[in-house]
């Protein structure tokens, strides 16, 4: 890992099932952008160079720092030792680094964990009332993996529309599916969206990516994190 801070856990919550959300201090003069990630690691012997990206869903201004981190129990790796951490322990933090970052209005398209970045720039578009034209699809194997749910629901309204790929979807607002090309289609078609900002799983990301440039879509107006 570069250089990095030491920051201590100053609460730690549940957003869904096996999603975490850390508030950890922020230190003097760091500063990052809605959209921005940081590799962290645990400052414990033995993993203090094992760092992991993971993005910030604070606000710039924001007195602490927070993490809204997807754990995976089944790969035994940093998420799952981070089910166990408490309140108090120490992580360790680089500097923020990242591609995606807000142009203009546009279509954000979201999976599983690719939600984060967006989280925080949405989160600041909401304070500046600037949320008019912005529209977001977001793809979950079910229901109950959907991260920040209620949040996105609110804030977005009827311009949020999740899509589940592992259970029939029957309420408003959601669909069942992944969010392919003519799902896609449909939504230029019916709201001419300036730009279009891509996160998620590498396979869904290529996909999605794959299916705007076929759609016609410049690549000047795609959004997403550098290979």
């Amino acid at each position: 890992m570069p250089e990095t801070q030491p920051v201590t856990i100053l609460a730690i919550t549940r957003d869904t099932h096996e999603t975490l959300k850390l508030a950890v201090e922020r230190p003097d003069g760091y500063h990052f952008t809605p959209g921005q990630a940081t590799e962290v690691a645990l400052d414990e012997e033995g993993h203090r160079d094992q760092g992991s990206p993971f993005t910030f869903t604070s606000l710039p201004d924001d007195p602490c720092l927070e993490f809204t981190i997807k754990t995976y129990p089944e790969h035994d790796g940093m998420t799952d030792k981070l089910r166990s951490f408490n309140v108090g322990d120490r992580l360790l933090i680089g500097d923020p680094w990242g591609a995606i970052e807000y142009e203009r209005p546009g279509l954000f398209i979201a999976g599983g964990a690719g939600i984060t970045p967006f989280l925080a720039i949405l989160r600041d578009l909401h304070r500046r009332g600037a949320l008019t034209g912005n529209r977001l699809l977001y793809s979950n194997h079910a229901q109950r993996d959907i991260i920040a749910a209620a949040e996105l629901k609110t804030r977005l309204g009827p311009r949020v529309q999740f899509h589940l790929t592992g259970e029939e979807a029957d309420l408003p607002g959601y669909a069942s599916g992944r969010i392919d090309g003519n799902v896609l289609e449909q939504h230029i078609n019916e709201h001419a969206p300036e730009y279009f900002y891509v996160c998620g799983p590498p396979q869904m990301t290529e996909e999605v990516i794959g299916a705007l440039t076929e759609i016609g879509v410049p690549d000047d107006r795609i959004v997403r994190e550098a290979a």
